[in-house]
């Protein structure tokens, strides 16, 4: 007989809703519902929510089992998602609707999220004083259908909105990750971790011609390899395809303003590069064009001694 799973509640506003609901998508959370919390009053729909005149926050109320995903890490997770120190919204919403809180729904949940926030004044990034409350919980009212779960019913439009609130910009500054950082060299790290595009014709792999794999510069995971590498005249080593497509993942990129798609590693979540439909039709039509700074190039005689020997046959005349 299975165990009896009790669910709890967690309630956090941190700005716009469309932006809190994708980071909590783990593994023993089963909903995150965006709606107005805070307030006394029945918003009548989101233009009375978000006026100014009412006393709710944009936020997500999240159901999840404790014993799968605790309430500390989700706190964990909130405080990565938002500016605790911007108590007049959140980035380029402004208002007091877009202002960040932790609506707690019992005694051990105030507790920790007092914890967490002492925490991150005495050793976390903020320089300025966090503003963030702790309140207890009053009510939530779900927004609209069409404010449920947004990133995935128009990826398009959430990814613009995401991009132009600077909210990514600022976390990634923000949560920058010191060890990472100076393993890398600059340009490395601002490819992989801030998705910069390094110039053509002046990098590393664009032109070679030796025989061998292609790994992520951050975490050594095989990518590509040069069996399927060739020169597509752009400056950037060009690929038809990865070695496995579970290798990579391809995302949505609406940055400078363009419709691309984005490819990054699986593991580490580095940005490689994007893929263009413009590729050798002989093999498949596709073009993955890749920075030299997010890879590592191991060549075919130390596959073996670096850990890839499993590769070799790619090489097999």
């Amino acid at each position: 007989m299975g165990r009896k799973v009790k669910y709890e509640l967690a309630t956090f506003a941190g700005g716009h809703f469309w932006h809190m609901v994708e980071p909590f998508e783990r593994k023993g959370v089963l909903q995150v519902m965006s709606g107005y919390t805070g307030g006394q009053e029945v918003p009548l729909n989101h233009k009375e929510a978000c006026s100014g005149e009412t006393s709710h926050y944009l936020g997500v109320q999240i159901t999840f089992d404790p014993e799968a995903i605790t309430y500390h890490e989700l706190l964990e997770i909130y405080w990565r998602q938002i500016d605790p120190t911007d108590g007049e919204g959140q980035f380029t919403d402004r208002g007091s609707c877009y202002k960040t809180a932790i609506f707690y729904h019992n005694h051990q949940q105030k507790k920790d999220a007092m914890v967490t926030k002492k925490a991150l004044e005495k050793i976390g990034p903020f320089e300025r004083p966090l503003v963030t409350e702790v309140l207890p919980f009053i009510s939530f009212y779900p927004a609209k259908e069409f404010h449920q779960y947004f990133y995935k019913k128009n990826e398009f439009r959430y990814k613009l909105h995401r991009l132009r609130s600077g909210r990514d910009d600022f976390l990634k500054k923000m949560w920058v990750n010191k060890e990472l950082e100076q393993k890398l060299t600059p340009i490395q790290y601002r490819v992989t971790q801030f998705g910069v595009t390094e110039a053509p014709y002046d990098n590393e792999y664009w032109n070679n011609r030796r025989e061998g794999i292609y790994v992520d510069v951050v975490s050594g995971e095989p990518l590509f390899s040069s069996k399927d590498q060739y020169d597509a005249g752009c400056g950037w080593p060009s690929f038809t395809k990865p070695i496995k497509a579970s290798y990579v993942r391809e995302e949505m990129d609406v940055s400078h303003d363009k419709l691309r798609t984005e490819v990054r590693s699986r593991k580490a979540d580095s940005h490689l590069g994007h893929v263009f439909e413009d590729g050798p039709v002989e093999k498949g039509g596709l073009r993955y064009c890749i920075n030299s700074a997010a890879l590592k190039f191991i060549p075919m005689d130390q596959l073996d001694r670096e850990g890839y020997g499993k590769y070799l046959h790619l090489f097999k005349r």
